[in-house]
């Protein structure tokens, strides 16, 4: 499925995260493994608050490389960033392609298109699958047609959507940017890893199943623990696994962890999963394994909420893993939000006196925080129908809704009172490692 050589070009992949400190970019990475495997010279940019950067030394590095692509992941709070940057890298580099891709590309409306001069393609598919067809396509000359997998501005100017691309169902086709050299381990203090997508589940408010598929792909067991290897022991060993639902296979995961200890890998992991997915034997392995924290998608504490916001759990089993886990000697970490579906003020409330009763520290990920709306969801398809009533209606086509919205069931104001609440209950200043 990907090539071995071919031609080669220069290739620039930009992670930005202007507000925050820089992460693992796992996702470009993976694309850069690709881009390199098929004999392209794909360098990766991870630029951030914690990294500062001067745009005088990025446009002087792109005038040097003189990139036929730049490639971005883009979301809602880095678009007007990577829109100044992909003019930079037209000027920089006359001629050069621009791709974006990620959660904000995926799902974005034809009619942003217009707007949006600096892009030349929009990735709609599996990343690997996109840039490789992309590459391709450059590299062949003139292009007249969609490429598959994006929406592409062809030579008249229009935009053009291409056929889907079909995502493999056994991931270990692609290369590992661990393995292959992309990353460093000891260039971060933790790596991500990501060894399943997708997800069965469907949360009105959530983008992963249409993103990456209503069911999980996984890597083999072996390359797991291949890449496990690479980080422990060229890395700091603190490992954060994305992967929405790292415990769906219970068989796997003991594998995996079975594996770890048979290798003597000295690990700290985090991880993400549903209290459903758990079981007493199951957490008491994974703390004896190296995981440190474990994180749950909690929502709601009400369950009339959390089934009008298509979340099939019941409170009640969140608090029982959560317990266990604790017993167990983990660290816990609950999800939630406020300004659901149904959900009132004293609602969202309830979630918090929930978390602390569970006996969870309003810190990190514990801190709640409004539900975001992007693209993709099943609830900014039709805000109406979710009592959702949006607060602007000036946002340019390209941005999605966020959290400018009131609900039938919470003001604005109401929903500021929510929010200050948690911080008033937060350790750490409402703080988040991840939302």
């Amino acid at each position: 499925m990907l090539c071995d050589n071919g031609p080669n070009m220069n290739v620039v992949l930009i992670d930005l995260h202007p507000h925050s400190d820089p992460v693992t970019p796992i996702s470009l990475a993976n694309l850069a493994a690709v881009l390199r495997r098929c004999g392209h010279a794909a360098d990766l940019l991870s630029l951030s608050s914690g990294r500062p950067f001067s745009p005088a030394a990025l446009r002087s590095y792109l005038h040097e490389k003189q990139p036929r692509l730049v490639g971005f992941t883009a979301y809602q709070r880095n678009f007007f960033q990577i829109r100044a940057i992909a003019r930079m890298a037209k000027e920089a580099a006359p001629g050069c392609r621009i791709l974006i891709g990620g959660p904000q590309a995926s799902f974005l409306p034809e009619e942003a298109l217009a707007d949006l001069p600096e892009f030349d393609f929009v990735g709609h598919g599996e990343g690997e699958l996109v840039i490789q067809a992309v590459a391709e396509a450059i590299d062949g000359g003139g292009i007249d047609d969609a490429v598959p997998g994006t929406s592409t501005r062809v030579a008249d100017g229009s935009w053009l959507r291409g056929v889907p691309v079909v995502p493999p169902d056994d991931l270990d086709v692609y290369p590992s940017p661990w393995l292959d050299g992309v990353l460093d381990p000891s260039d971060w203090d933790e790596a991500i890893m990501l060894t399943s997508r997708g997800c069965p589940h469907h949360c009105a408010f959530c983008v992963t199943p249409s993103a990456f598929g209503p069911y999980i792909r996984a890597h083999s067991v072996e390359r797991v623990l291949e890449d496990i290897s690479m980080v422990a022991r060229h890395g700091r060993g603190r490992l954060w696994f994305a992967d929405p639902n790292f415990s769906y296979d219970a068989p796997r995961v003991l594998s995996i962890l079975e594996g770890i200890a048979r290798r003597d890998l000295a690990v700290e992991m985090w991880i993400e999963t549903r209290a459903d997915m758990l079981s007493t034997e199951l957490l008491r392995l994974l703390a004896r394994a190296g995981v440190h924290t474990l994180a749950l998608g909690l929502e709601s504490a009400v369950p009339r909420v959390l089934k009008r916001s298509g979340k099939a759990i019941e409170p009640e089993a969140v608090r029982h893993a959560t317990v266990t886990a604790l017993d167990a000697g983990l660290d816990v970490e609950l999800f939630s939000q406020y300004g659901l579906p149904g959900e009132a003020k004293e609602d969202a409330l309830r979630t918090l006196r929930f978390v602390q009763d569970c006996g969870v520290a309003v810190r990190g990920n514990s801190n709640a925080q409004q539900m975001q709306l992007y693209f993709g969801s099943d609830i900014i398809r039709d805000p109406e129908v979710h009592g959702i009533h949006p607060l602007r209606d000036d946002l340019p086509p390209y941005l999605a809704l966020g959290d400018e919205f009131e609900t039938d069931w919470m003001s604005k104001t109401e929903m500021d009172e929510v929010r200050a609440a948690w911080n008033a209950a937060s350790v750490d200043g409402g703080k988040r490692i991840v939302s």
